[in-house]
């Protein structure tokens, strides 16, 4: 009989059972309890009402497979399966369940945005396991929630727990998670989870019970210490051992979407410092508060009692551990497209606006007369006064005019933005953007940025030649085309090609507008000019032809061994940049824009009884 009672609890979280066929009076009852739920954090908590789950299509189409309830943080919704709350013995506990789902969305993870930094901090504590961190991030979560609402809403929640408890042998993590329940709320030891527990998972589950309840408020310095907590079960258990927790993991796809956070690329302070240990860390043993009281006061002050480690601010992920936690949280975007959020978000703090050159003289609106607005132009182009002059019955497309306009000579200079070539080596002996951090790509990327901020049209190009090569479609403003071929990679050849130049200015017709010529490449563009026929004059009438300059960042230390080849290339129009490094390509970016591009300051005239400015 109890072999049978135990089967029958498996089947039905597995839900394998036919479904109610009458679960109305279920869902009255529970919609009537929705309220009750949303006081348990707040009256003033307003959140749309679940989306209730009759049948198992109706959990298909929301989406819910592996729990009886489950919530999603980019539509701020709930989903809840009143067919398995039935089949579980759940129906008294409507207001418990659903107040538990509100607390994901107003306490922990709350948005999108804390619960991928939720994720990173889980995965930094759990070295080997990172696949792990939804499971652990779960978990933590959940104490925290019902925690709170157990002591301070005073739900029932202990009572969810007891009627779930299984009778079958759980792994050790499972049991420790049930542990910290009994010691957080006193209970006695057996009455969540079977009795008989090791003194290391007794001695655990008070450590984990210490970090929910001191770091309840800052709940995001507590994830890392949790992980650090979890990771010694994990690592004696196969991960397939997760998956019997399933029930009740309720965040597991809460990130799931086409929403990515902002500001992921970088570390954030006190991430990897917090991935340590509940055992070690000083203020849950109290030797931080001793040894603040022991500091002298000229001392500066101390977190927690450890030293501050310096140099965090502006640390970054690679982009390898950036697309890893991306698909930790379920973003639902190709891997192409998380590169290219990559390097811009690495790019725009260091955004500068590329010139605007002056032409002699610019032209003024000049008003010419009237036209029918119709209405598939903008409401803003009416011109409500003439409209009414002729009748106040407004008939949109018969009676509405808008003015039109024509051009007069101006008096102030009209800023025309330089156009932007940049061309990039992508050779073997270049770093694959998506897999290292590649600075002639972040380096690009912030330049081409500023270009299309400035109103500048750019044409990117990948070149590994002998071999292949990649071009946006000519010169365009599509900032993700753009960046699309320029984080690629390609990995052949051993230089950028010279006939690339060719290409774009001299087997075409002459830009209409300048255009500056940027190569990033090595000392291995010297043999290509030379190995192609008539490659120096390829170069030379090019960048003749772009009419806007040109530059050449080579990675080399010095001039020695090429100086002669520099000098032709400094003679024929290109300013010669040389990095020793890579890394230097960054502040190379900047200087760059800012010599080049960077629009300077006029000084104001003077006027009557005021010196001219400056």
């Amino acid at each position: 009989m109890e072999e049978a009672s135990r089967l029958d609890f498996r089947l039905s979280l597995s839900g394998r059972h036919k479904p109610d066929p009458d679960l109305s009076d279920l869902l009255e009852s529970w919609k009537k309890h929705w309220p009750e739920a949303l006081e348990a954090w707040s009256r003033f908590t307003k959140l749309t009402e679940p989306r209730w789950c009759l049948t198992q299509a109706d959990e298909a189409r929301e989406e819910l497979s592996a729990s009886f309830a489950m919530i999603r943080l980019e539509d701020h919704a709930i989903a809840i399966s009143l067919r398995q709350v039935r089949q579980l013995g759940l129906d008294p506990f409507a207001v418990e369940i659903m107040a538990h789902e509100i607390g994901h969305h107003v306490y922990a993870p709350a948005d999108l945005r804390d619960n991928a930094r939720l994720i990173a901090r889980t995965r930094a504590g759990l070295p080997t396991r990172e696949a792990m961190s939804g499971y652990i991030a779960n978990l933590y979560t959940d104490l925290l929630i019902n925690d709170r609402l157990e002591r301070a809403a005073e739900l029932k929640m202990a009572e969810v727990y007891r009627k779930l408890k299984s009778q079958d042998k759980v792994d050790r993590l499972w049991a420790l998670y049930m542990r910290i329940y009994e010691v957080l709320w006193s209970l006695p030891p057996g009455t969540l989870i079977a009795p008989g527990l090791d003194g290391r998972i007794q001695s655990d589950a008070v450590l984990g019970a210490r970090v929910i309840r001191s770091y309840a408020k800052d709940w995001l310095e507590g994830a890392g210490r949790f992980a650090a907590l979890c990771l010694p079960y994990l690592l004696e258990q196969a991960e397939k051992a997760a998956k019997s927790w399933e029930p009740w993991l309720d965040t597991l796809e809460a990130g799931a979407g086409t929403g990515v956070p902002d500001g992921l690329a970088e570390i954030e302070e006190g991430e990897l410092e917090g991935a340590l240990h509940p055992a070690e860390d000083p203020d849950l043993s109290g030797l931080g508060r001793i040894e603040k009281e022991n500091e002298p006061s000229t001392t500066a002050p101390r977190t927690g009692g450890r030293e501050t480690v310096g140099g965090r601010k502006n640390q970054y992920r690679d982009p390898k551990e950036y697309t890893d936690l991306m698909k930790s949280l379920g973003v639902k975007i190709s891997e192409r497209e998380m590169i290219i959020r990559y390097y811009r978000e690495r790019a725009v703090p260091h955004l500068i606006k590329f010139p605007r050159p002056e032409t002699p003289e610019a032209t003024d609106p000049h008003p010419e007369g009237l036209d029918t607005w119709d209405p598939g132009s903008p409401l803003s182009d009416v011109d409500w006064t003439e409209t009414l002059v002729r009748g106040l019955q407004v008939i949109p497309g018969v009676t509405t005019v808008r003015r039109t306009y024509g051009a007069a000579p101006g008096h102030q200079p009209e800023k025309l933005p330089v156009d932007l070539y940049l061309g990039v080596d992508c050779s073997g002996s270049m770093m694959n953007p998506a897999v290292g951090l590649s600075y002639p790509i972040l380096a690009g990327t912030i330049i081409v940025l500023s270009a299309l901020r400035a109103g500048s049209k750019v044409m990117a190009t990948l070149s590994g030649e002998p071999g292949e090569y990649t071009s946006t479609d000519g010169f365009i403003r599509q900032e993700r085309e753009i960046l699309k071929v320029l984080t690629g990679y390609l990995g052949t050849g051993y230089s950028f090609g010279v006939l690339r130049l060719k290409e774009a200015f001299l087997s075409v017709r002459k830009p209409s507008r300048p255009v500056h010529v940027l190569i990033v490449t090595d000392s291995d563009i010297f043999y290509m000019l030379k190995e192609v026929k008539g490659g120096w004059d390829i170069a030379r009438d090019a960048l003749a032809a772009a009419g806007g300059g040109g530059t050449m960042v080579l990675n080399l230390s010095s001039r020695s061994g090429v100086a002669k080849e520099i000098d032709r290339l400094e003679s024929i129009g290109f300013n010669v940049h040389l990095v020793a490094d890579w890394e230097m390509m960054i502040a190379f970016a900047r200087a760059f824009s800012k010599a080049k591009y960077e629009k300077q300051k006029r000084p104001r005239p003077a006027s009557p009884g005021r010196p001219a400015a400056g």
